[in-house]
């Protein structure tokens, strides 16, 4: 009985370490150069129905159920989804807008857990009369789920989707 105790206290213990030296948050973003004025990539990316086309999830899951509420390419609007196990269920949600800057959203994950992050485009002038695209989401990770990044790296997980998606963007506006 003492013995249990004592591997309990041990159990207890080594979670409250793990929970202490865990990471707290996460910031991935991956960027391109995008041959087009930011103007006329930012009237594209702005849109959640046209994410569809770029982003690597949608391809994912053919079969993905789709729903959009509000005005495209606002404050507000929401692209709801219910995809098979890699794609999950959630929803995204724009919630700022800075005209040919900025594009902020709030992504909501129901399956294959619960979670929230904020994600954001930002468009920038680069060298060659371009636009530097960058696609990044962050987040805070929540004990008991913060255990979990000292085993899984967010970027590398996430990291080459965004790869994926920002080629698909590119290919797609320079065509």
């Amino acid at each position: 009985m003492e013995t249990l105790l004592y591997i309990l206290i041990g159990i207890v213990v080594l979670i409250a370490v793990l929970g202490l030296i865990a990471p707290k948050s996460y910031d991935v973003s991956r960027s391109i150069d995008i041959n087009l004025p930011r103007s006329e990539v930012f009237k594209y990316v702005r849109s959640l129905q046209k994410q569809d086309e770029w982003s690597p999830w949608g391809r994912r899951d053919p079969n993905m159920k789709k729903q959009f509420e509000g005005t495209d390419g606002q404050v507000g609007a929401i692209s709801k989804w219910q995809g098979n196990k890699e794609v999950g269920e959630g929803e995204q949600e724009i919630t700022k807008i800075v005209d040919n800057e900025r594009i902020e959203s709030r992504l909501r994950f129901f399956k294959p857990w619960k979670s929230e992050s904020d994600a954001y485009l930002k468009l920038a002038d680069n060298e060659s009369n371009g636009t530097n695209f960058t696609w990044g989401f962050s987040g805070k990770n929540k004990f008991p789920m913060s255990i979990m990044m000292l085993f899984m790296n967010m970027d590398k997980a996430v990291g080459k989707d965004f790869e994926e998606g920002l080629n698909s963007l590119k290919e797609i506006l320079e065509k």
